[in-house]
This record gives structure tokens, sequence and C-alpha cells, in this order.
């Protein structure tokens, strides 16, 4: 039983919960259409990105402690192995990185939340590599 009269608020709580989630995987890929930085990312990517955001969406939503969207609609995420037919190296990591922080950075996500996440999406970023470059 849970006692806790203050339990600490999920990442999907401090993050601003779903609008403010769907804003910043919304403004990721309209970085990521618009930047030419991020055209190795992009060209990773269907030709329309709207299924792209809404997986992205239904993934964090569960990752960040709110609704398991993408679980209830998919199972496990299995990220590693949903990736691996597209080559993933260091410039395709740190691109699709530049692009969240910017991402965050412009949703006006807290700055102490924002280390945070870089800190967690960098670790999984990085184990999402496949291929060297």
């Amino acid at each position: 039983m849970n006692t806790e009269e203050n339990p600490q608020p999920t990442l999907y709580e401090l993050i601003g919960g779903e609008e403010k989630l769907r804003g910043l995987v919304d403004r990721f890929y309209d970085l990521m259409d618009l930047e030419h930085g991020y055209a190795g990312i992009r060209a990773l990517h269907p030709t329309t990105l709207e299924g792209s955001r809404d997986k992205l969406f239904w993934f964090l939503s569960g990752w960040t402690g709110g609704p398991n969207l993408f679980i209830e609609r998919f199972g496990h995420p299995r990220l590693r192995a949903r990736h691996l037919p597209y080559a993933i190296g260091t410039s395709e990591r740190d691109q699709w990185l530049h692009c969240m922080n910017q991402a965050m950075q412009e949703v006006e996500i807290d700055p102490a939340l924002q280390a945070h996440l870089q800190k967690a999406f960098a670790e999984t970023a990085d184990w999402m590599r496949n291929t060297h470059g």
C-alpha cells in the first residue's frame, strides 16, 4: 500500500502531459523536415511523417510514465530491433539528439528537465547505433 502523501511526479507530468509532449514531438519532426542539418535522419523516414509522429509520441508517453499508448497498440517497443533495418551510425545518432535538443529548447521544456532528458536520450540513441560512421 502506498502511503506517500506526495509521490514524485512522472517525467510525463513534469514535461506538461499530453499536450506539451505532443508539441515536443511535432516540433521535433517539423525541425527534421525543415533544417538541412537533419537531412540524414529525415532520409530514414517515410515521405509523410504522420505515422512517425504518432509512434514517437505514443512511445514517449509510456517511456515518460504517462499512458502506455505504444505498448497498447504494438506490444513491447523492441526499439533496437525495430530500427535495425536502418543504418544508424554516429552521424544519425548525433542528428537525432541535436534535433530533439533543439525541439526541447523551442517548446521551452524546463532546463533542468532538458538536461535529464538529454542524458537519457543520449544513452538510448547511442545504444541504437548499428553501423560505423
